[in-house]
């Protein structure tokens, strides 16, 4: 069974930015790196992004508990009161596979924690430059294993993760398959990155309208990510990008390529606005094509991962994500 939703916003053009998305261009603009691959660049981007987490995520609610798994710093976020132990969450935070770490996790790792009452499981895997694939797809499998060996079945586990994050929760799930080991009980993915080719439609159609992502920074946090970046320690102020010979249709960077017969239920999340849009739809597409349940909510005027921020269709979108994981069980 499938199901494709819109869930109406304003009445802006998805080719046009609203006054909100101007806002929200304006506030990202000061903590972004923009597409630069220097790493001092990359670092700065990821201290602003630590920023934002401590300062969005909610303190009263929740209890955190650190913990290691083989070097990994890894965290427990769960709600304050009475809650579901039988069952958990594991989250991939986003960041283009460059950017990203526990605090910035916990926005929304919170977030799902609050809105489910389930506990959930966020870590902190290898970034790139500095360590490209298959470094944080080695962490997730650490991680998945870790779960595993504290009791959990794969069945009491949802994998969720947005942005990169959702391109590494779909090649954890895969790992597994080609593995033959069992699957989560399900997925949810928000703002997925799912095609590293950069070839779906919106690239074209939501260029002007996103004010979160450009086509220039995903082509380098790709090109970061799967290694070519090999000076990222030097000046490179003048260095090219060229990663036309790269097959980036590889299953292991684009999971959009890959067989997903037999995989548990999907709910993927996506904004009206962002170039990303494709990457969902096509998924979606895919997994239809795979026999899978995939249910597809495309939220109107909403940009890259916003679930992360306090709007009303962020609320919306949680409330949908603990509907999908009850109805799981």
């Amino acid at each position: 069974m499938s199901r494709l939703i819109r869930l109406p916003g304003s009445d802006s053009n998805d080719n046009q930015m609203s006054p909100l998305m101007k806002a929200i261009k304006s506030i990202h603009a000061v903590s972004s790196s923009g597409d630069s691959i220097l790493l001092e660049d990359i670092k700065k981007q990821r201290a602003a992004q630590d920023l934002f987490g401590g300062l969005n995520t909610p303190s009263k609610s929740i209890e955190t508990e650190s913990v290691k798994i083989k070097n990994i710093p890894a965290e427990w976020v769960r709600p304050n009161y009475k809650h579901e132990k039988r069952r958990i969450i594991m989250y991939c935070h986003g960041g283009g596979y460059c950017c990203g770490s526990l605090k910035y996790a916990r926005v929304l790792a919170s977030k799902l924690a609050l809105n489910t009452g389930m506990e959930v499981m966020s870590f902190e895997y290898r970034l790139a430059p500095e360590n490209p694939y298959p470094a944080a797809l080695k962490d997730a499998i650490t991680v998945w294993n870790y779960i595993m060996q504290l009791g959990y079945g794969a069945r009491e586990v949802v994998l969720v993760g947005d942005s990169a994050g959702g391109n590494l929760a779909l090649e954890l799930a895969l790992h597994l398959k080609s593995q033959k080991r069992m699957l989560p009980k399900g997925i949810v993915l928000m703002s997925p990155w799912t095609d590293m080719t950069m070839i779906g439609e919106s690239y074209k159609t939501c260029k002007d309208a996103d004010p979160v992502l450009t086509k220039e920074y995903i082509q380098t946090a790709r090109f970061s990510f799967v290694g070519l970046n090999k000076k990222f320690n030097e000046d490179i102020k003048d260095f090219k990008i060229d990663d036309s010979t790269f097959n980036y249709a590889d299953p292991k960077f684009s999971p959009l390529f890959a067989d997903f017969a037999n995989f548990p239920p999907f709910l993927i999340q996506v904004g009206s606005n962002e170039i990303l849009k494709s990457d969902a739809y096509n998924l979606y597409e895919k997994l239809i094509k795979d026999s899978v349940t995939v249910t597809l909510e495309e939220y109107e005027d909403a940009w890259h991962v916003f679930q992360m921020m306090p709007f009303k269709k962020a609320l919306r979108a949680m409330d949908s994500i603990s509907k999908f994981i009850e109805e799981l069980y």
